[in-house]
């Protein structure tokens, strides 16, 4: 039993190791291993469902223990009251984790056993982006691994994420000795080999000037420091953009009072825009029509007027609203009065005969939404952000490989425009071309291409999310039908449970 214990944790251990600051992404291919092994030595559903949950609450502990520094730091809270919210959170968050160990007793007797197993991780891996909060899938380890990224653009990320489980699955079979046709199933890893290569660097051939303010969180606006604060940005805009060809300025997400209503602020961002002879897309606080605050992108075209405004779909809870119940405990981190109101669609906008898309900071790690962009025709993409609510935190770092994966997905250059960094230029193939110096304030310019071609995972979005599903289910009612199930789930007897998967 303490054996099992130690296994579970060894695979937490290892999916936190597998991103930043560590980036052991060597680690990707075995980091269930532990974790498949010990099912295998339970038979009782319930000691699989406590080993794969305490598995969960340690790798969301390790993964995103950010969170609360965030809270204490921003939120107006305690410390140790920040503890609990963090702590509610990685209990809630580890229920995926506690049902796939529950799950992979059973599927471990199927002849689709190491398949099945993977395809129950990417199914259960999705319903993340609807239980509350999303942040990094297994598959983001593989953002750098150039063989794995040939099937995020027909799969998205869950095709890097079943391919590592696939893997690990194999793996545990190989320590359990208890089937070698198991091993078999690995063999359609080669096939990778026959997908489309990412493809080649390519210089850009246009340029945008992304403005980094290196505004600080904590700043207690005045009507003065507002004004100085705009100067600045319109220095570092023009400075950069007036002696160059450039088709956009953008200024990201940032915690000042930047209000699209404000006629002196829009009329600011058209003189910038006249001046420069190119677009300025930048982040604000817009209103709805009852009055509540929306975080929006606001576009004003190269004639100085506005063009569209995007407002924030998908919220940050706790960031730009408090889930009930937890507004007895803390407030929001963002300081606008008032929990944000969340947008209702996907903008497109055409600036000089091409078409761009502006989502903001969280809404990255959301595949399915992201891709809704390149799909309605937006040839190069933008994530405005804050990323200094994370501190130096390894958050910030994490936030970048997700943003890269979503450019492999769409092959669409991605450019971020974020308060203190990482400001960077990512291309079609995930590669980082070019960033700035973090904590400064600076500006630069970044080149880019516009792309119009669409990926399969594109147009048809999670497609394999639902193969997987569907699989999955289907292997687990075909063992209760064919009444392997109770055995699997019941049967207390530790020599039982040896017999059936051939340790005993």
């Amino acid at each position: 039993m303490i054996l099992n214990w130690v296994l579970a944790l060894a695979s937490s251990g290892m999916l936190v190791l597998l991103f930043p600051r560590f980036s052991f992404v060597f680690l990707a291919p075995v980091a269930l291993t532990p974790l498949l092994v010990a099912c295998a030595r339970e038979d009782r559903w319930r000691w699989r469902f406590a080993l794969g949950y305490a598995a969960g609450v340690v790798y969301w502990f390790g993964l995103c223990n950010w969170i609360q520094t965030t809270l204490a730091n921003y939120a107006g809270i305690s410390a140790a009251v920040a503890w609990l919210l963090f702590a509610l959170f990685c209990l809630a968050k580890a229920v995926q984790m506690g049902i796939f160990a529950a799950l992979a007793g059973p599927l471990l007797r199927s002849r689709f056993a190491v398949p099945a197993i993977a395809a129950l991780w990417v199914a259960l891996e999705w319903t993340h982006s609807w239980t509350g909060f999303e942040w990094l899938n297994l598959g983001n380890a593989g953002s750098g691994m150039a063989l794995p990224l040939r099937l995020a653009p027909i799969t998205g990320v869950w095709g890097l994420s079943c391919v590592f489980a696939l893997m690990s699955a194999g793996v545990a079979f190989l320590i359990l000795r208890t089937s070698r046709a198991q091993i078999l199933w690995l063999l359609v890893l080669p096939g990778l080999w026959l997908l489309p290569r990412v493809p080649a660097f390519e210089r850009g051939n246009v340029s945008a000037v992304l403005v980094q303010p290196n505004i600080d969180d904590d700043t207690e606006w005045t009507p003065d420091l507002l004004t100085h604060t705009e100067q600045q940005l319109t220095r570092l805009s023009l400075n950069s953009a007036v002696s160059h060809d450039v088709d956009l300025i953008v200024w990201p997400e940032v915690p000042a009072p930047f209000y699209d209503y404000d006629e002196n602020f829009t009329g600011l961002m058209g003189a910038i825009a006249k001046t420069a002879h190119a677009a300025v897309l930048t982040g604000v606080v817009g209103r709805a029509a009852d009055g509540h605050p929306l975080n929006s992108a606001l576009l004003t075209g190269p004639d100085g007027r506005v063009v569209s405004r995007y407002d924030k779909v998908n919220l940050v809870p706790f960031g730009e609203f408090v889930p009930w119940p937890f507004g007895l405990l803390t407030s929001k981190v963002s300081k606008e009065a008032g929990d944000f109101e969340a947008g209702n669609k996907v903008v497109v906008s055409s600036i000089d005969g091409h078409r761009i898309g502006a989502f903001i900071c969280y809404e990255s790690v959301f595949p399915s939404y992201i891709r809704k962009f390149a799909a309605s025709g937006a040839e190069v993409l933008f994530n405005l952000s804050n990323d200094s609510w994370f501190g130096k935190s390894a958050a910030r770092y994490q936030h970048l490989q997700i943003v890269r994966m979503r450019a492999v997905e769409n092959r669409r250059w991605i450019l971020r425009a974020t308060d203190n960094g990482i400001t960077a230029a990512i291309d079609p193939a995930g590669r980082v071309a070019r960033t700035t110096e973090e904590y400064a304030e600076v500006s630069a310019r970044l080149q880019y291409r516009y792309r119009s071609d669409l990926t399969i995972y594109t147009r048809l979005g999670d497609w394999f999310v639902l193969l997987c599903a569907v699989f999955a289910g289907a292997v687990l009612a075909a063992l209760r039908s064919a009444a392997r199930w109770r055995p699997m789930f019941l049967d207390d007897s530790r020599q039982r449970s040896e017999r059936l998967i051939g340790l005993s």
